[in-house]
């Protein structure tokens, strides 16, 4: 399929043939329960199997400590946005936030309606960049401090963990760029994100929080985005997104029969300088307003025609573009131009086609 389509939707997002045409032999059939993965009972040992294979793969890959909990939650990052408040805004009732992105201004807007937000960064007109850390406004005691790692509409991704305040746990949304590389689980009190983009199908939500987070949500916060409850029910408080578990945990053992996380690195660094290269060198025809050192390695953002882009211009290169099999290419609404998201799912071989696809492109229309 791959040879044919590439699909560089920023999510839902491609999920690996090979996970694809698995899920297609066993779809009315999980092994020999005589039923759909859809069908099972979340309280069967089918179910059950399911569930502990996918914290093992978790675990694995992330090399996830024992006091860290793994949750499965629907509701995906919007309903994290709340979730992550409600949890631990309790503790000093007020948090920091780094905005870098839509994602994260989100994020804080939804923070405020539990307490006092500080903006750890000064407001900037166009999110092109990370700030250095000379100009962070930390609070040493915030009950917490929050980021995206990824930000997908304008394609800014943090290539460093962020330092805290010593005894301040660090929250992180990784919905775009989860196991795309090896990182540091210890340094995080919180993770979370959506599967859709680079790790399933929609409807769950990877959530790895430290236990000693756990215990002391909000008053107001609902039964369902509540962490402890969750914890202490196995992700089985209520039915869980069953398929989409049994989704994620498929491509999981992908990821690590693949290689695991390294080899996820080595791929989206490849695939990312494809597509930064030909735009550098594209002498003005193709333009991408990221810092170089911020640049995202999962979803390349550009414009076609110039700095601000032209429109019927961009509109022939996402047209001609589908019509050679590489598909959704399109910018986010919010700020247009095109966007290309590398995730894992994509091949090297996809990326080349698509940078191929850009030469020709230019060559042809530069005029």
């Amino acid at each position: 399929m791959e040879g044919k389509i590439t699909y560089f939707s920023p999510g839902p997002a491609k999920i690996p043939d090979e996970v694809l045409l698995h899920l297609q032999k066993e779809l009315v059939c999980h092994k020999n329960s005589h039923v759909s993965v859809m069908e099972l009972s979340h309280r069967s040992k089918d179910f059950t199997d399911i569930l502990d294979g996918l914290e093992r793969v978790v675990r694995e890959l992330l090399n996830v400590p024992a006091n860290y909990k793994i949750l499965l939650m629907q509701g995906g990052g919007t309903g994290q946005f709340a979730a992550v408040p409600l949890n631990l805004m309790s503790r000093k009732g007020k948090a920091d936030y780094i905005v870098t992105g839509s994602w994260s201004s989100k994020a804080t807007k939804e923070a405020s309606k539990y307490g006092t937000v500080n903006l750890v960064l000064p407001k900037m007109d166009r999110f092109t960049h990370i700030p250095d850390k000379s100009v962070w406004k930390l609070d040493p005691e915030a009950s917490y401090v929050y980021y995206c790692a990824n930000e997908t509409v304008e394609g800014v991704e943090f290539q460093d963990i962020p330092e805290v305040p010593e005894g301040v746990p660090l929250v992180c949304d990784m919905s775009s760029n989860y196991f795309s590389r090896p990182f540091d689980v210890t340094k995080f009190g919180l993770i979370y994100g959506g599967a859709q983009k680079n790790i399933g199908s929609s409807g769950v939500t990877l959530v790895i929080i430290r236990e000693d987070l756990l215990g002391s949500p909000l008053p107001v916060c609902p039964t369902i985005l509540d962490y402890t409850i969750t914890a202490k029910n196995g992700s089985l408080y209520n039915t869980p997104p069953t398929y989409a578990i049994h989704v994620m945990g498929e491509v999981l053992k992908w990821v690590k029969k693949e290689g695991g996380l390294e080899e996820m690195e080595k791929r989206s660094i490849k695939k990312s300088n494809l597509i930064y290269s030909i735009i550098d060198e594209s002498d003005g025809f193709y333009s991408n307003p990221v810092e170089s050192k911020s640049r995202s390695r999962m979803n390349v953002v550009f414009r076609v025609g110039g700095a601000k882009g032209k429109e019927d211009l961009e509109k022939k290169f996402v047209d001609s573009a589908a019509a050679e099999g590489l598909l959704s290419l399109k910018g986010h609404r919010s700020v247009g131009g095109i966007r290309a998201s590398l995730y894992n799912a994509i091949t090297v071989e996809g990326v080349t086609r698509l940078r191929s696809f850009m030469e020709r492109f230019c060559k042809e229309n530069r005029a």
